[in-house]
């Protein structure tokens, strides 16, 4: 069995999880308030400004047994760059403070979350990163494909307010495949190993970020 779909089926339950979050089911139904909106692209502009950095962290500590691997960390750094700028732009297009997120310190969920890929990469196994590329990208595509429209009529802000979410429905498609495709080209299980591990682990830590934001209380009253 290749890898990905090894992955894909060892990470199952932790996806799962995700899932059934309670504000993620709201999200997903387009029940969601404005204020849950920007605080959502608040903390994902503050992981995902680690991004490139994450990818650079770990291109540098490659062994030159993974010298193929660089050009991928090349590929996703071109393709990530400025991202976190637009989450600020769909912030301010939705009426909420730019500047002010920019400015302000990440959530404890979010702050784990990056600071433990960091030490990951520079303490155990630098391609264990890619276990949080299957987690974000997967979940991304999903959130967006299934998401962005019910918000937008729900919410009834402009596209512009959702160029993040948009952008990644389609991007993150196409990354997938590219992820599939060098996930099956690892072979060492030391290296399998740590990326499913990261994936399990960053799943339940993305998944903090969701249950930290705030949450429509008639909503939950309803799933009491």
């Amino acid at each position: 069995m290749p890898f990905f779909e090894k992955l894909q089926r060892h990470t199952a339950a932790e996806r799962d999880a995700l899932f059934a979050i309670p504000v993620i089911r709201d999200c997903l139904s387009g029940q969601v308030t404005r204020a849950q909106y920007l605080e959502f692209l608040a903390q994902a502009y503050h992981h995902v400004k680690h991004t490139v950095p994450l990818l650079m962290a770990c291109g540098a500590r490659l062994p030159e047994s993974h010298a193929w691997l660089r050009s991928a960390i090349a590929h996703y750094i071109a393709e990530e760059t400025g991202h976190e700028e637009w989450i600020l732009a769909d912030i301010a297009a939705a009426g909420g403070d730019a500047d002010a997120v920019r400015a302000s310190a990440p959530g404890a969920a979010a702050e784990l979350m990056v600071a433990y890929v960091y030490d990951f990469i520079a303490r155990r196994n630098p391609v264990g990163f890619f276990g949080m590329v299957h987690v974000l990208e997967g979940t991304s595509q999903a959130l967006a494909t299934r998401a962005a429209q019910a918000m937008r009529e729900r919410l009834g802000l402009p596209p512009e307010a959702f160029t993040y979410l948009s952008s990644h429905g389609t991007l993150d498609q196409e990354h997938v495949r590219f992820f599939a495709g060098l996930m099956d080209r690892l072979e060492a299980s030391p290296d399998r190993d740590a990326v499913t591990h990261v994936a399990r682990t960053v799943f339940r830590l993305y998944g903090d970020v969701f249950r930290a934001l705030p949450r429509d209380a008639a909503l939950a009253r309803e799933a009491a």
